[in-house]
């Protein structure tokens, strides 16, 4: 039997309570009292989730960090701070269907991890109508440059990097032609998506990925941020302050519809529709 306590520390990515109701918005208590609810409640949910929903100017933003190893269909060594996919996708789901929560930023520092697991949350993140923002710190490594640029908007800070390369595969590799035309196939879903959600060609997100003399052990690039943003894969360089600004503007600017509204909005044409 594991150790609760390894599993705490190496877990943060358990899910957190539903966002129906944001933290902050509670019945109104008064005193110290109230103040110091808030702090533990928020403080409870940083260390469960490893997310946090924060308010101002009556705007709440929804905070997701994608940390460690993107766990998939395999589970990692308890040792290994990972972030699993079965967690981030019902809050992903949350916030989107939520009314109270106006956008979601998503910070990263990752290795990279399960290909077919990073896409799952990239392509939920790139679908959805609330705005988003991301942003890189540390590494936006592997999996993760279509982890970055799913969101709406992408950010990262000059000292980041990320690393391009090709699809790799653990365990039992039978050498035939199919297996080539497997990695092939799956190679041609991440550069599709990455040229569909950023602003570098194809053809160059190839050439990348297969650069030789770069890496001493393997085959592929380095970026740094400025890279990055030249290359066109990320659109910006800037820090946490830089992406919140930016994703306030979007809320302010093209805010998510709300699916009140548009049940409202077919109750009423239905009831001004003739009877015959």
């Amino acid at each position: 039997m594991s150790n609760p306590k390894n599993n705490f520390l190496s877990d943060f990515t358990t899910p957190s309570a539903p966002f129906g109701v944001p933290p902050g918005i509670e019945p109104e208590r008064g005193g110290s009292d109230d103040e110091n609810f808030d702090t533990d409640d928020k403080l409870q949910q940083i260390t469960e989730s490893g997310s946090i929903t924060v308010e101002k100017d009556g705007h709440f933003i929804h905070c997701l960090t994608i940390i460690g190893q993107i766990e998939g269909h395999y589970t990692a060594p308890p040792q290994t701070k990972t972030t699993k996919y079965e967690h981030v996708i019902p809050q992903l789901v949350a916030i989107e269907e939520s009314e109270e929560i106006e956008g979601l930023i998503i910070i990263l520092n990752t290795v990279g991890g399960d290909i077919e697991a990073g896409l799952a949350i990239a392509e939920l993140v790139a679908g959805m109508q609330t705005p988003t923002v991301s942003l890189v710190l540390g590494g936006g490594h592997s999996i993760g440059v279509p982890l970055a640029v799913s969101a709406k908007q992408s950010f990262i800070t000059p000292s980041a990097t990320m690393t391009i390369h090709p699809v790799r595969m653990n365990g039992l590799v039978l050498g035939v032609p199919q297996t080539l035309s497997y990695f092939d196939k799956m190679q041609d879903r991440i550069i599709r998506f990455v040229s569909e959600n950023s602003n570098i060609p194809p053809e160059r997100f190839r050439e990348l990925l297969l650069k030789t003399g770069e890496l001493i052990m393997d085959v592929g690039t380095v970026l740094d941020g400025e890279s990055a943003v030249s290359e066109g894969l990320i659109d910006n360089i800037g820090s946490l302050s830089d992406a919140l600004t930016c994703l306030y503007d979007m809320i302010e600017n093209n805010p998510k519809p709300k699916r009140s509204d548009k049940y409202k909005q077919e109750e009423n044409n239905n009831e001004e529709e003739p009877e015959l």
